[in-house]
């Protein structure tokens, strides 16, 4: 009985958002009966709770009208979450941006669509290019996850053709929305890390440890080109004090959703509205407390990204005295 009640209340939170969702002006009968494909009588034995829900049903309904079912069945201090596929090896590094795709599939590929990003490392979407620094972080994430069960060099490391098609929906999707990135002085540093470790353990030749320093220069330059006052599209902000943490929110004028990294790749998504509006609220925040480059002087713009050049002028000069040693 406690059980059959307990369903009944779902039901009755989940018509109150579809009707919330629509206007008190439209039918939520006829809007059930057409989200379902069911007649009219079906869906007011529904309405009147004569019957319930099946799962199919109301995950069907949840998705049709956009409706978090986080916020709908759960407690303020509760959060229903997705997570991203485990990633073992290339083949699952494909299915992970395959389903990356997919979640970013519910927003439009416009100006409408905003991307808020937390870059405690270079951004994803710069290092899914079809250059030698996106194969070098591929890389590093086999090494790192444990695809390789030996040790091979960097030069013997070949791409599969069906993950580049797949980052490329991925960098297609970035270039069409809005986006707003928070970066810092350390946001390069794990890739020139990266770079001289694989270097000093024998695994990264000399001459391409140099080139991949040098594709990291032109990916920054490429940053500080289309950070201009003009380019409303793009906007990079850089915080001196906040820790970052590469958060990733994206929302449009019907949703949300919340990306949390829990390892180095995977992540937890949410579309709690209530979780996301408080994020929302924080980026905005953050946003204000740093300093929006693209409309900067030339003196600050300048510094920041000096700073960044610098280090990787340091870090190639490394890698030349250790070869010359």
């Amino acid at each position: 009985m406690i059980i059959t009640n307990n369903k009944l209340m779902y039901q009755e939170r989940l018509i109150h958002a579809i009707q919330k969702r629509i206007g008190q002006k439209k039918s939520i009968l006829e809007a059930i009966s057409q989200a379902l494909e069911i007649s009219y009588d079906a869906a007011h034995r529904r309405i009147s709770m004569k019957s319930k829900f099946s799962i199919e049903e109301t995950v069907k309904l949840a998705q049709h009208f956009g409706i978090s079912m986080d916020t709908t069945f759960q407690g303020a201090d509760q959060v229903l979450v997705k997570k991203t596929k485990e990633i073992k090896s290339l083949t699952d590094l494909a299915d992970y941006f395959d389903q990356s795709i997919k979640s970013f599939s519910d927003y439009k590929r416009s100006a409408d669509t905003t991307l808020f990003y937390s870059a405690k490392d270079i951004p994803l979407f710069y290092l899914i290019e079809s250059n030698l620094l996106s194969k070098f972080k591929l890389y590093v994430w086999s090494n790192l996850l444990n695809f390789e069960k030996e040790e091979t060099k960097f030069e013997s490391f070949q791409v599969q053709a069906p993950l580049s098609l797949k980052t490329q929906k991925m960098r297609d999707f970035y270039q069409d929305i809005s986006r707003h990135e928070i970066w810092n002085d350390t946001t390069i540093n794990s890739t020139l890390q990266q770079i001289l470790y694989f270097f000093q353990s024998g695994l990264l030749a000399a001459e391409t440890a140099r080139l991949l320093c040098d594709n990291l220069l032109e990916l920054i330059s490429s940053v500080e080109e289309k950070c201009t006052a003009k380019n409303e599209q793009y906007k990079l902000y850089y915080h001196e004090l906040l820790i970052l943490n590469n958060n990733v929110l994206i929302s449009d004028t019907e949703q949300m959703s919340l990306f949390v990294p829990y390892t180095m790749l995977g992540y937890f998504i949410t579309k709690d509205l209530h979780t996301c509006q408080n994020v929302s609220d924080f980026f905005q925040h953050q946003l204000k407390n740093s300093k929006l480059l693209n409309k900067a002087g030339t003196r600050d713009k300048k510094m920041f990204f000096n700073k960044m050049y610098q280090k990787i002028a340091f870090f190639k000069n490394q890698i030349e005295a250790i070869t010359e040693f």
